[in-house]
């Protein structure tokens, strides 16, 4: 859970109503009236206070790319590209940091934010589409630096393009 958040919030921050005036009895970041007499019962539709954030969610037919294993040098090197190069990004990945455990590489985005906790298992129907079923073959992975115009695929890459820099000169010397 997001510290800002908190789990549980009330009906002015979660839902955004309209805060009732300054004399209003019993607080004011309420909502004024949840509803008519007839249908004698809340709708779903009427803001209430409750659960923010952290979520369950349920996605399906998720592919798996490349299942990665933990201290492993050349984890985005393919059968195309023999470049030795971890998977992580030069810089690391963005609000996250260095890959240093097993990884799963998978189609498309996943719910949640980073580091968020996923739950996998395996599909529950045969697949018998094409899509599904057809050979995955990754010819290159992208390990430039995702924070800004990354052009270099890796640290020996980038020193060979600009030379020594002022500290490796000074440290020699």
């Amino acid at each position: 859970i997001n510290a800002e958040y908190g789990g549980y919030n009330g009906v002015t921050f979660r839902r955004g109503t309209k805060k009732l005036p300054r004399m209003t009895h019993k607080g004011l970041r309420k909502v004024a009236c949840i509803g008519a007499w007839h249908p004698s019962r809340v709708c779903f539709s009427v803001p209430r206070a409750g659960q923010y954030g952290y979520h369950h969610r349920t996605e399906v037919n998720k592919k798996v790319y490349r299942v990665g294993v933990k201290g492993d040098p050349n984890s985005a090197s393919t059968a195309f590209d023999l470049t030795d190069k971890p998977i992580t990004p030069m810089g690391g990945f963005s609000h996250y940091g260095q890959i240093n455990e097993d990884f799963l590489m998978i189609k498309g985005n996943v719910v949640g934010p980073r580091k968020r906790l996923l739950t996998l298992r395996k599909s529950l129907l045969v697949h018998t589409k094409r899509v599904a079923l057809e050979k995955i073959n990754l010819k290159y992975i992208d390990t430039a630096s995702k924070w800004g115009h990354g052009r270099f695929q890796t640290d020996a890459e980038k020193k060979a393009f600009q030379g020594l820099l002022k500290k490796d000169r000074e440290a020699m010397e």
